[in-house]
């Protein structure tokens, strides 16, 4: 499956029927409150299977994946995927990995939280995401409030920092 830019993959409290393999691309998942606020709270990129909190039990999607650029997908019917891991002695561990995986990038992520200046985090995210994007710049993939969400500002603090930086 093809999708493009502002494309949904999957929305907040979809039953859990599919999960997907992400084989290029990127995708921000973003959840609404039911105080009406919307937070950005993840990136899927490519090499990931979602969502994570259904990779080895059923459960409803937790926030709306929208596509941040061209991206390939893979649609796997969760039947099949918990079928295979009941019956393929290899799927448990090829689970555990991408749990791993995505560990170790949270970690990263919370390790991005913790350095010191905006300025900073905003340059750590930026060569993060140029990584995953091949080379299209933050500001293209995200809004200025969703670029503050992933690093822990306000987005008027984005603005400031984007024009000293342009």
């Amino acid at each position: 499956m093809i999708l493009h830019k502002g494309e949904i993959l999957f929305r907040q409290g979809d039953s859990g029927e599919y999960l997907y393999h992400v084989k290029s691309g990127l995708f921000k998942v973003t959840r609404l409150h039911e105080n009406g606020n919307m937070v950005l709270f993840n990136i899927l990129y490519s090499g990931e299977t979602v969502p994570h909190h259904s990779l080895i039990t059923a459960k409803e999607t937790h926030g709306t994946a929208i596509a941040l650029m061209k991206s390939e997908v893979e649609v796997i019917p969760a039947k099949e995927w918990y079928r295979q891991l009941a019956e393929d002695p290899t799927k448990p561990m090829e689970v555990a990995l991408l749990l791993q995986a995505k560990l170790r990038f949270m970690q990263q992520r919370v390790d991005h939280l913790t350095v010191g200046t905006p300025a900073e985090r905003l340059e750590l995210l930026s060569e993060w995401l140029h990584d995953y994007s091949h080379g299209i710049d933050v500001t293209e993939l995200l809004t200025q409030e969703e670029i503050g969400q992933l690093i822990g500002v306000r987005r008027e603090t984005i603005n400031r920092l984007l024009r000293l930086k342009y």
